[in-house]
């Protein structure tokens, strides 16, 4: 009797595995078959960043840098003067959100530029820091607002 749970437990084990095994081919020969009738989606577009190269995956390359009512659609940055020196510089480390979310002064750009240079890794930026830091100034400045307006002529009432 003991022979036959052993026997019974072998064969479960096996059929898992054989199951698992399965599972992994399929999933490997779905692969496979994507990649190949995808093969636009695995494009690679160079980068320029000083001495060093950066590959980004991209699905088409018409569209990698297209801007679309004044906004550059990868990155959800505004097109102005300097959008590209700071598509190149900044998000290569960090998403653009992280950029539109800091609304700074220019005192406040420089201070952010060289805590990362000291403490990031950052590159020296050279002449790029000042197109930088007016791009950012001119299309994130500080905001006044806070989170929302106050609230004002509210007519306020008990629960009952």
């Amino acid at each position: 009797m003991e022979d036959h749970k052993k026997f019974r437990l072998l064969v479960k084990a096996i059929y898992r595995l054989l199951l698992s095994l399965f599972g992994l081919f399929a999933v490997m020969v779905f692969t496979l078959l994507f990649i190949m009738y995808n093969p636009d989606l695995f494009k690679k577009a160079d980068l320029n960043v000083g001495e060093e190269k950066q590959y980004v995956a991209v699905t088409d390359e018409e569209d990698f840098d297209k801007i679309e009512n004044g906004i550059h659609l990868r990155t959800g940055l505004v097109d102005a003067e300097g959008l590209m020196t700071v598509v190149n510089n900044c998000t290569n480390c960090h998403s653009a959100k992280l950029v539109t979310q800091n609304r700074m002064n220019k005192e406040r750009w420089v201070s952010t530029i060289r805590w990362m240079q000291e403490t990031q890794n950052l590159w020296d930026l050279g002449p790029n820091e000042e197109v930088i830091v007016n791009y950012l100034v001119t299309n994130y400045p500080p905001s006044k607002k806070g989170r929302r307006e106050i609230l004002k002529d509210i007519e306020w009432y008990v629960l009952k």
